[in-house]
């Protein structure tokens, strides 16, 4: 080893750990632009987790945990980084309440959507999320014994609830977090 005689062991664990951070992230870094890809591995990866979860006939508290983070994950997706009911509530509580909001007059002034997460770190969470899931259920201990069919239900109500909170909120204020249906306006004629 070419290492220095002072060199601490923490020092070697640090710098080889600063490494495989730096490998990671250019890999992270090369696949950015791919996201069709991306999301394709993701949904491979978390099929062969639910064949795992079919074929093993366990871990459905593994299951049920990672369901209720991913749709955490997308619920922050949906939202705007700059929540309009958010800033509406403090500007009535300071008094003003002229506090700045999503447009909603063909005057006022053009403000994009910007999402609370951005797809990319979507992407990474959820697909680092189904990875240690997948690789939980390789150990006895996560094997938790529940009785899963209350656990399917329980999910279904949280989502559709949750979702339709989120849904009228989307609609209460106007704004529409993905670009299929927005109009598209070409370099010519300026519509």
């Amino acid at each position: 080893m070419d290492s220095e005689p002072n060199e601490t062991p923490f020092a070697a664990v640090s710098a080889q750990t600063s490494k495989i951070g730096r490998i990671y992230q250019s890999y992270l870094d090369k696949c950015t632009p791919y996201t069709a890809y991306r999301w394709i591995g993701t949904g491979v990866l978390l099929a062969l987790f639910f064949v795992r979860i079919l074929m093993a006939q366990g871990w459905y508290i593994v299951c049920y945990s990672l369901g209720i983070y991913l749709l955490n994950l997308f619920l922050a997706f949906l939202q705007p980084k700059f929540d309009p009911s958010l800033t509406q509530d403090e500007g009535l509580e300071d008094g003003d309440a002229s506090q700045p909001t999503l447009p909603t007059k063909q005057d006022e002034e053009f403000r994009p959507f910007i999402r609370r997460l951005p797809e990319f770190k979507f992407w990474h969470s959820s697909t680092r999320a189904i990875a240690i899931a997948f690789f939980c259920t390789w150990w006895g201990v996560f094997n938790v014994p529940v009785f899963w069919p209350v656990l399917v239900v329980y999910f279904i109500i949280l989502f559709s609830l949750t979702m339709r909170r989120q849904i009228q909120h989307m609609i209460k204020y106007r704004y529409v977090p993905f670009t299929f249906g927005k109009a598209k306006y070409n370099q010519r004629s300026g519509h």
